[in-house]
């Protein structure tokens, strides 16, 4: 498709301007002025709107198509949150507005959001307080491994240490080694579980914490979290909850009540928006009492007056981590989607996600490895090991679903599964949807067996077909 650029014609326009009577570049330090017109496309707006109106009909969106990105938790956003989102109060309010008195009235509804959104996640989560500014999941977990740290020296204590499990998503690892910690895999046991032995076995006093996401990234219940929260706390270590699969657990039971000390929350994808393409995203965190001094500057809090204000006297903060508050539109948005739902459709979302992908696991059962026995939660991986063995991996199977107008699966993670496949099917796919989805991947692994070539070319009814990875990595063509 063409570049906008290679729409130019000079001396085109997309708006006609009256005639202005300011000179030109007045009152502007010379030293600011460009020397040259900025190189910009010169088209109509017809061009224009057209142009990218075509590019957005090539975009592969949720609500153009399934997209059963595991771990992702790519669930439909409805559209009540947009319209919340839009809201002209809250979509053109200057986050540089004073906070009170004067012009502080027009920003008391969106930190009365901030505020009451917060009170709604402590609630869902069992924790004390939250910080909203966290601009995406990794952002949260540098940010609540940041006052793990911070807790530490303030008891004088120096680890050097923080264990995660080998299942992990890769942000774990990162967040603690970012932070200083030398990063230590625990293994998992022959269920895909944490294996409790040889997490004991790596506890001493030099451990900072443990990170675990809850249920794991095979889709399944940790079942022994309680013990392992009273191991990791016997030797003044700390438990961090990654909440990438809360979606599974919300309503049901709380990441407090297992006995975690900080929590991360991906509200662009348990409470709506989802976040393809790389945004928007937010990642409050959440903690207990004894790590609440820690928290970020700023927090939101109501005064006796019942307004509400920014604080910042708080010595014992880990400082800035974002500017301003967050990404506050998606805060709105999973405000109103929490508030939509209610504590009882809270519930039925957690249970219809794991219906969900327990129907389509046994869909699939017979048509792939699976790699977990038993009942999964929200998300389940398969094993393309069968098939790679004939000459297709999973990357191929990928490749051929996008001709049959579904997005892949998560392909080769967790780590520890053979040509892994995770599928997370979400709560808000229908049967009909789930059904020709499983339909999809059944007439792939039956090619699989009768004539694997003719997935090796596949996509092929995509805007951009498959390309030679390698080549692409070290000679791109970014069209420009």
């Amino acid at each position: 498709m063409e570049l906008i650029f290679d729409k130019s014609v000079p001396g085109r326009r997309g708006v006609s301007l009256p005639k202005h009577d300011v000179p030109d570049g007045a009152r502007i330090d010379p030293a600011l002025r460009r020397g040259a017109p900025a190189e910009l496309p010169e088209v109509s707006e017809l061009d224009a709107v057209r142009h990218f109106t075509r590019l957005s009909q090539r975009n592969f969106s949720v609500d153009s198509h399934f997209y059963p990105l595991g771990s992702c938790t790519m669930k439909y956003n409805p559209k009540l949150c947009e319209e919340a989102a839009r809201l002209t109060g809250f979509a053109e309010l200057h986050p540089l507005l004073p906070q009170l008195r004067g012009g502080g009235v027009l920003t008391q509804g969106a930190l009365a959001v901030l505020y009451e959104c917060e009170q709604l996640l402590c609630e869902i989560t069992g924790m004390s307080r939250f910080t909203m500014q966290p601009m995406a999941g990794a952002h949260g977990e540098l940010t609540g491994i940041m006052m793990m740290a911070a807790y530490h020296r303030k008891q004088g204590d120096k680890r050097s240490k923080v264990l995660v499990p080998d299942s992990s998503h890769g942000t774990n690892p990162a967040s603690a080694a970012i932070n200083g910690y030398e990063v230590v895999s625990v293994a998992s046991n022959d269920r895909g579980l944490v294996d409790l032995d040889a997490l004991r076995d790596a506890l001493d006093d030099q451990v900072a914490g443990v990170m675990m996401t809850c249920p794991n990234t095979l889709g399944l219940f940790e079942e022994d979290v309680a013990a392992i929260a009273q191991s990791v706390h016997d030797v003044g270590g700390l438990m961090y909850y990654d909440g990438a699969n809360l979606n599974a657990i919300c309503g049901k039971c709380r990441p407090g009540d297992l006995g975690f000390d900080i929590v991360h929350l991906n509200l662009h994808k348990t409470f709506g928006t989802p976040h393809g393409s790389g945004g928007p995203g937010a990642g409050p965190v959440g903690v207990t009492d004894r790590l609440e001094p820690f928290l970020p500057i700023s927090l939101v809090v109501k005064r006796s007056d019942g307004t509400f204000a920014l604080e910042y006297d708080r010595p014992d903060s880990i400082g800035y981590i974002a500017p301003f508050y967050g990404n506050f539109g998606v805060i709105v948005r999973a405000y109103a989607y929490i508030l939509s739902l209610g504590r009882e459709g809270i519930v039925e979302m957690a249970e219809n996600a794991v219906l969900n992908a327990n129907y389509l696991m046994e869909r699939l059962r017979p048509h792939y490895g699976v790699a977990a026995e038993g009942r999964c939660m929200h998300e389940f991986v398969l094993s393309a090991a069968e098939q790679a063995g004939k000459g297709c991996r999973a990357n191929d199977i990928a490749k051929a679903l996008l001709d049959r107008g579904f997005h892949p699966p998560t392909v080769y993670f967790p780590l520890i599964v053979r040509e892994a496949l995770m599928v997370e099917p979400t709560e808000t796919e229908s049967k009909e949807t789930l059904d020709a989805f499983a339909g999809a991947m059944a007439e792939i692994a039956r090619l699989v067996d009768d004539d694997p070539r003719q997935l090796l070319d596949a996509p092929m009814s995509t805007p951009v077909s498959r390309v030679d990875p390698t080549k692409a990595e070290r000679q791109m063509d970014l069209g420009v």
